[in-house]
């Protein structure tokens, strides 16, 4: 086998293939040449001079083919890292973010520990929020909707595997499969992208569900949804968390406070940009006049 079949000779021309259609080519190179050699990073570096046969070779290649064409990492590794639980992701569901992190902890922060809490996530896609938040509170009980069946399957595959029992999975749209159940928390990472926002047709959302990102002229449609059957949904005092656009911050404060919702806020994400309104259900004695 020549120099050129070597981890680091390899790992050098895939760093070069990637250059220009990937933001971090370097771990893009990295992850995929780890998943042909199912190894760990650490492998890449500690015996650069190991040379790939002749099958992991035309796997990289492959792999690099679809990377290089647009396809998202995460598809190609059928994994992607949340609250540092791996999850199963597949075109069928939309690729869990760090951006979305942002949404679990201040749940979290909102869910006393041993209590026997309700929470339900809308839209759960892989699962990532549900499951992250059925993590961190064993003892809460935790609703997952989605009106896809194939993504139900994908995160339902993915409780099991991490031994979430305590999550319950309902197939239909936002609420209307929840009828007659009232939460401690309603929690949603719901589509806000408007139907022709160009940025549909560039990066990784070009092969995630259009389902999971865009909604409606303004992409509030499906937030507008929510945000009215909530309370009926809701004890006294629960919260309810979206994820937005982020332009979207004054349109979702306008919204909240429209529906007399109090303790209303808005969050920015890590890079700063307004990421997660919050709401929550009046208690009898905060009800404003319109509420």
């Amino acid at each position: 086998m020549s120099d050129a079949a070597r981890i680091d000779a390899q790992l050098a021309a895939a760093r070069a293939c990637l250059a220009e259609v990937s933001d971090s080519p370097r771990l893009d190179a990295e992850l995929l040449l780890c998943a042909v050699l199912k190894r760990p990073r650490t492998h890449l570096y500690t015996w650069p001079e190991q040379a790939l046969d002749a099958d992991q070779l035309a796997r990289l290649h492959t792999l690099l083919d679809a990377r290089a064409a647009g396809h998202p990492i995460a598809h190609l590794l059928g994994e992607r890292e949340f609250w540092g639980l791996p999850l199963q992701v597949t075109p069928d569901t939309l690729i869990p973010r760090p951006e979305t992190e942002l949404l679990v902890e201040q749940a979290l922060l909102r869910l006393p520990r041993n209590k026997p809490l309700k929470v339900a996530d809308l839209g759960t896609g892989s699962g990532a929020i549900a499951l992250a938040i059925a993590s961190e509170r064993p003892e809460a009980e935790v609703h997952a909707v989605d009106a896809s069946l194939e993504a139900l399957k994908v995160a339902e595959a993915n409780a099991e595997r991490l031994g979430l029992g305590n999550v319950h999975f309902h197939l239909g749209s936002w609420l209307a499969p929840l009828a007659g159940m009232q939460f401690d928390l309603i929690a949603s990472n719901p589509p806000y992208i408007p139907e022709a926002d160009p940025h549909l047709s560039q990066g990784d959302v070009r092969f995630e569900p259009r389902s999971a990102l865009a909604a409606g002229a303004d992409g509030l449609d499906d937030i507008r949804q929510i945000i009215h059957a909530a309370p009926a949904h809701l004890a006294p005092g629960g919260w309810l968390l979206l994820e937005h656009g982020y332009d979207q911050r004054e349109a979702l404060l306008a919204l909240l406070d429209e529906q007399g919702w109090v303790n209303v806020a808005d969050l920015d994400d890590l890079a700063g940009q307004p990421r997660l309104a919050i709401g929550r259900r009046a208690l009898v004695q905060e009800r404003k006049p319109n509420g």
